[in-house]
């Protein structure tokens, strides 16, 4: 499986057919690549950072729903939480995704906006890999993205939504540093792509990743 980056809070993963989770418009993290495809979309709400679907070529599947469901060799779950930690009442809801395939278990978070609850931790089970937003403001912040690593306990953290290159949006936001300091894993910085396996997966235990930004 071949995981990429691509800005803010949107990711590429390869595995037999291709799955892109919220893309963004080019506003919030730069224009995403011309030549983008993919087999399947997962939007986790319906803000335009998150749901540019039409940046993504190929005639995807397109997903933002709850519960539990299938799309090519990917397992998906959708479980429900909020952008806010007001229950959904200053920005509403988001969907946190589990994408099972080849003996991995990934957990994208979307735009979460609050630690996570006994019931929530339980349907989300065991993580291998966490990508966790980390800017705070509009998300939670690296104290509070701490905690949900701390929550989970997963193998690998991709951080995601903070103050990064390419952004043409001021967003009050943070960059990834105050949470890669606060979670004291280490850091495995400058990648581009990364080619990870059930088999490899102990290499990168215990392992913040901070891709470059492959768009």
């Amino acid at each position: 499986m071949k995981i990429r980056w691509l800005g803010h809070s949107t990711f590429q993963i390869k595995s037999e057919s291709t799955l892109v989770i919220d893309p963004h418009n080019p506003e919030a993290g730069g224009r995403l690549p011309d030549d983008l495809t993919a087999d399947t979309v997962l939007v986790t709400h319906g803000h335009m950072d998150h749901n540019f679907t039409q940046a993504v070529g190929g005639m995807p599947e397109i997903f933002s729903q709850l519960g539990d469901f299938n799309s090519d060799e990917y397992k998906i779950k959708g479980v429900a939480s909020y952008h806010d930690d007001t229950n959904g009442t200053q920005r509403g809801e988001n969907i946190i995704y589990i994408i099972s395939a080849e003996g991995l278990r990934l957990c994208h978070m979307g735009d979460l906006g609050h630690v996570l609850n006994a019931k929530e931790i339980q349907e989300l089970g065991e993580i291998d890999i966490l990508m966790i937003p980390v800017g705070g403001y509009y998300t939670i912040d690296a104290d509070k993205a701490a905690q949900v690593v701390g929550q989970l306990e997963p193998k690998v953290v991709m951080p995601m939504h903070y103050k990064s290159k390419g952004s043409d949006i001021v967003y009050n936001i943070t960059s990834a540093e105050p949470f890669c300091e606060k979670l004291g894993w280490d850091v495995q910085s400058n990648t581009e792509e990364l080619d990870i396996t059930s088999d490899n997966l102990p290499k990168y235990e215990n392992k913040i990743i901070l891709f470059t930004k492959n768009a």
